[in-house]
């Protein structure tokens, strides 16, 4: 669980949006897409983190990013407490938010592979679009989940974990008007992803697919095996070089790996 590694200031006006327009984000709609990738960002993180990555998926590809209450321009929302609130705010965007005659596709790193795969046994469950694959990263097999308390730490304290896990410009963090804006928000992801207690006899039905880092020290191989309990679909594993945020320098190879031959 780490931050974004770019902070920016939010935009006025948002709150006046729809409920789906402020979760879900398309930094370049493609209304003649035949599937829609929705990516879930990490903890502390935004969607204008996966913003590259909607250049570089195929054409016939719409990207859709979550965009969490409490952060950039959602700041003045209070950001959401438990999973299992988060999740269901989730799975109902999307349901409202996505085209139900295309392919759905989840990707999810750090604590948006929890939130991933929490919103994808919701949408299997109800009404409307269900995902027919769902890949995770950076993070743990539910069963493997573990409890924190770093969200109870002291300010200079967490923000000194926050700096050791990288990810994070350490300037913005020194900057008090930037701590101000962005410590609630990621205090908040702490405490919902250090308290989150998983459904163990939960089981997605689509097939599951894991990218890590090689370097990357919150994730063990056996963390990436115990998603294989997760589903009861196909599974696949791909370690690439890095630590935590490998994906930053690796988005061409895991699309790649999603989405095989097809190139935008």
């Amino acid at each position: 669980m780490t931050t974004e590694p770019k902070t920016t200031t939010p935009r006025p006006g948002v709150n006046s949006a729809s409920p789906t327009a402020r979760w879900l984000r398309r930094t370049q709609p493609r209304p003649t897409a035949r599937t829609t990738l929705v990516c879930f960002p990490h903890a502390g993180g935004t969607a204008s983190f996966f913003a590259p990555w909607a250049k570089l998926v195929p054409l016939d590809v719409e990207l859709v990013a979550v965009q969490y209450p409490g952060r950039q321009d959602r700041l003045a929302e209070r950001p959401l407490a438990t999973m299992t609130e988060l999740a269901d705010a989730t799975a109902e965007a999307l349901r409202s938010g996505v085209r139900g005659d295309r392919e759905l596709v989840f990707f999810g790193h750090s604590m948006g592979a929890a939130l991933a795969w929490e919103t994808a046994l919701r949408l299997e469950a109800g009404p409307g679009p269900a995902p027919r694959h769902v890949f995770v990263s950076g993070r743990q097999g539910p069963s493997r989940q573990r409890p924190g308390t770093v969200h109870l730490l002291p300010e200079e304290e967490i923000v000194d974990e926050i700096k050791q896990l990288g990810g994070t410009d350490p300037s913005l963090l020194d900057d008090p008007d930037v701590r101000e804006m962005v410590l609630p928000a990621i205090r908040a992801d702490y405490r919902l992803i250090e308290t989150y207690r998983p459904d163990l006899s939960a089981r997605l039905r689509c097939p599951i697919g894991v990218f890590t880092g090689d370097q990357d020290d919150e994730v063990a191989p056996e963390d990436v095996e115990a998603w294989r309990e997760a589903g009861d679909g196909d599974f696949s594993a791909l370690v690439l070089p890095g630590d935590h945020f490998y994906l930053a320098e690796h988005a061409e190879r895991i699309i790649s790996s999603m989405f095989g031959a097809r190139t935008p």
